[in-house]
């Protein structure tokens, strides 16, 4: 076993033999008896596979997507007996505020490629010198190359802490936290942990809900009852959560053994079909490959399971917090966020880009990071 604090330099290298195998299994593909109409009703439509897994056979280019993520410094280190894997680029600029990046489910850190360059290098991509950002984009334990998932209980506060240990092990006494999804929900533990010298979290949801207490309602606005159906919408189509939260290991299984399977179980990425996602097939196949080589879809899946066993009690968030709410993902309301989080002091919302805006709007967004940390 490696020294605990020992930080070691990290490239990605798909093998040969692993793409000529997945290029053989796409071509032996066996879509599911389609459904009554071949559409996103019932889930992922042959339509959009057939179409997809022959752009991923013909078109897509892993070795430029391979190359693209080599352009930043990964690391591979060792917390608690756990293998974290993460990309870590200081700003040259001096006084630059550390940040971790905290990625989706099911992305990776390969949601913030676009973000790193303006972050870290403000004044290249037409901002101020005073805006930038030392960026630090860890992998989730059981997600990517953070494997193999060590034992059990990896609920989001002990991501949260093993990421505050990495903090500190890279030397930084203050940082900030930025995330949407898992990294949205292992932000808001940091809130709640408040270690030292954090500066506050900038989320793109925070996942308040109604208590049952009808009061609550009188406080809400048109445009939240427009969130509480469409949160019943999301609700309805999200079969993941339940299967991973109770069964991550069957479902696992299956994908383990088909990447047309990862590719539809990631549905989340077109916003289940509903026409509004702005993420690109490129970035799409790029997250799937990512799933598939690391064979992951079962140890990314169990936060579901871990969470829904933690039983954690309510608590309220009391650091600094801001909230950017996209047209297309999950409807924050801001009622109910108040009532769990007493230190909101940033909201914007915005007319398009959805659950991963880091990739489809990534400039509104790393605007958006700038006027918060710089409050």
């Amino acid at each position: 076993m490696t020294n605990n604090s020992e930080i070691r330099p990290f490239r990605i290298d798909v093998p040969q033999t692993d793409l000529d195998d997945l290029n053989e299994r796409l071509a032996r593909t066996r879509l599911p008896r389609p459904a009554p109409t071949d559409d996103w009703e019932y889930g992922t439509p042959n339509s959009y596979l057939s179409e997809t897994v022959d752009y991923w056979r013909t078109k897509f280019d892993w070795s430029a997507q391979q190359a693209r993520m080599n352009e930043f410094p990964h690391y591979l280190t060792e917390i608690d007996g756990q293998n974290v894997h993460f990309v870590h680029l200081p700003s040259k600029e001096d006084n630059a505020t550390p940040l971790l990046l905290l990625h989706t489910y099911p992305g990776s850190f390969a949601d913030y490629l676009e973000l790193i360059g303006p972050l870290t290098d403000p004044v290249a991509h037409g901002g101020d010198a005073a805006d930038a950002f030392s960026v630090v984009v860890p992998s989730i334990p059981g997600f990517g190359y953070s494997t193999p998932l060590t034992g059990r209980g990896w609920t989001m506060r002990k991501v949260a802490e093993t990421f505050d240990k990495l903090m500190r092990r890279l030397g930084y006494d203050s940082y900030g936290s930025h995330g949407s999804d898992g990294g949205a929900m292992i932000s808001r533990e940091l809130g709640l942990m408040q270690p030292e010298g954090f500066l506050g979290l900038h989320v793109l949801q925070l996942f308040s809900f109604p208590s049952g207490d009808p009061a609550e309602f009188e406080k809400l606005e048109p445009k939240d009852h427009a969130a509480l159906q469409h949160l019943e919408w999301f609700q309805s189509v999200g079969g993941y959560n339940q299967m991973n939260a109770t069964r991550p290991q069957t479902i696992g299984a299956a994908i383990a053994d088909s990447p047309v399977g990862q590719l539809a179980y990631s549905e989340l990425f077109n916003n289940f079909g509903n026409g509004t996602s702005l993420v690109t097939t490129d970035q799409i196949l790029t997250q799937v490959s990512l799933y598939w080589f690391t064979n992951t879809q079962a140890t990314a899946g169990r936060y579901h399971f871990e969470e829904g066993r933690a039983g954690h009690e309510p608590m309220v968030n009391p650091s600094r917090t801001g909230v950017a709410v996209f047209a297309d993902d999950f409807k924050t309301i801001r009622a109910f966020a108040e009532r769990d989080n007493s230190n909101i002091v940033h909201w914007s919302e915005f007319p398009d880009g959805g659950h991963f805006a880091a990739m489809e709007r990534p400039d509104v967004l790393v605007e958006d990071l700038r006027t918060f940390f710089r409050a």
